[in-house]
């Protein structure tokens, strides 16, 4: 069995995420499947975006490519067609793919080629002071928020469903386990995956919302967070304090791979 250190660029470790962050480990994740599946590294691609889920291209010792700000997608829907043997994880943050890049997200779950994208979801612009973002709920403050965010946030996970994705999920760096068994049912899906990850921000989401440091963070969300189908029974009331996790769509269908002959 391949070890996953066979992907990582050690020696350009430590890396320079802030302390408590989940960055890294979603990238060891992503790392672990890979090996798990037998990945060879030359057939893997790690692509990502701008900000802090950015940088984990950084260490990897496989293909890296990253993209304009929110324009991922469409490069690596592009880089698939070209290489179909390639096995490539997109790894953006929440701003970047549900903000500038929401359209191309979209339409690359429309087109249903066979790429699996990984949004570290921390609720802010970590990287830029920890503005509010697309997926920030409703009455947290942040650094452009101060008396709470009056706006109520997107599912992109629905969205995504919505668009034609094959799969499409959500977890929590807290749930390394479950992440792990999406990550590789996701890979083995022809068409288009989505799983959006939960995961802490202590130096500016924490910090504004008096959540505490790292490890108070991951409790909270193994609190905050139910399975879908617990979710699904609950009040609408009831709905608005947490958030739902595990599989929305698990579906084979042909997507434009197909279409082009690949």
């Amino acid at each position: 069995m391949r070890s996953f250190r066979e992907y990582l660029a050690t020696h350009r470790l430590p890396h320079v995420w802030c302390p408590g962050c989940g960055h890294g480990v979603i990238l060891k994740a992503i790392l672990l499947v890979l090996a798990e599946l037998d990945v060879p590294r030359e057939k893997a691609l790690l692509a990502t975006g701008i900000g802090c889920a950015g940088r984990a291209g950084d260490y990897v010792a496989c293909h890296r490519f990253q993209g304009t700000h929110g324009r991922t997608p469409a490069f690596v829907t592009g880089i698939k067609l070209a290489r179909p043997e390639l096995t490539l994880v997109c790894l953006l943050g929440d701003g970047d793919c549900a903000a500038i890049g929401l359209h191309h997200v979209l339409h690359a779950a429309r087109r249903n080629v066979g790429v699996t994208t990984v949004v570290a979801n921390n609720f802010n612009y970590g990287m830029t002071g920890g503005q509010y973002s697309p997926l920030t709920p409703a009455g947290s403050i942040t650094s452009t928020s101060r008396s709470g965010h009056a706006e109520a946030p997107a599912d992109l996970c629905r969205l995504v469903a919505a668009a034609g994705a094959a799969y499409v999920a959500r977890t929590t760096v807290y749930h390394v386990g479950e992440l792990r068994r999406f990550l590789r049912t996701a890979l083995g899906r022809k068409g288009f995956a989505l799983i959006e990850v939960l995961t802490p921000c202590p130096t500016y989401y924490g910090r504004y919302n008096r959540l505490g440091g790292a490890a108070d963070m991951l409790t909270w969300l193994k609190r905050a967070t139910v399975p879908l189908r617990e979710y699904e029974k609950m009040p609408g009331p009831g709905r608005q304090s947490v958030f739902w996790r595990g599989v929305l769509v698990d579906r084979e269908s042909a997507g434009e791979e197909e279409a082009h002959g690949k």
